[in-house]
């Protein structure tokens, strides 16, 4: 699963996604690809279970890019804790995603395939996705 091999600070408050996507939000290297329509995070696991559907789909053969990265430490207490005591531990990583932002893209394969591999993999996202086909692209 995907996580930063270094951080300055072990542990970051939550914030706010506002806004749209300002940059990753063009097709940059692929022919097909998925868009975010909503904002929200993403954790590691829902990002490489998104990736093993569209590889298992494609049967290896074309290439796939994703365009996120979970940098975001997200913290947990454990059940059952009083509150106070400070800030729980790390749990997991997450990407925040904002509305238009790239988050996989394909190259290489057909459009049907193309398209069923990202349908695949937009079901284990938790936000709502839009394919998108590269301008130039003729069948």
């Amino acid at each position: 699963m995907l996580s930063p091999k270094k951080t300055k600070y072990r542990k970051q408050q939550k914030g706010r996604i506002k806004g749209l996507a300002q940059r990753g939000n063009q097709l940059a290297f692929g022919t097909f690809g998925i868009k975010s329509l909503e904002m929200g995070r993403l954790n590691s696991r829902q990002i490489e279970a998104a990736r093993i559907a569209v590889t298992r789909y494609m049967k290896r053969e074309g290439q796939v890019w994703i365009r996120i990265f979970p940098d975001v430490p997200i913290t947990k207490k454990p059940a059952e804790v009083r509150m106070g005591k400070g800030k729980g531990a790390l749990d997991h990583w997450a990407a925040k995603i904002e509305p238009g932002r790239m988050l996989f893209e394909v190259e290489g394969v057909s459009l049907e395939v193309g398209k069923e591999a990202l349908r695949l993999a937009a079901q284990k996202l938790p936000v709502i996705t839009k394919f998108v086909v590269r301008r130039d692209f003729t069948e």
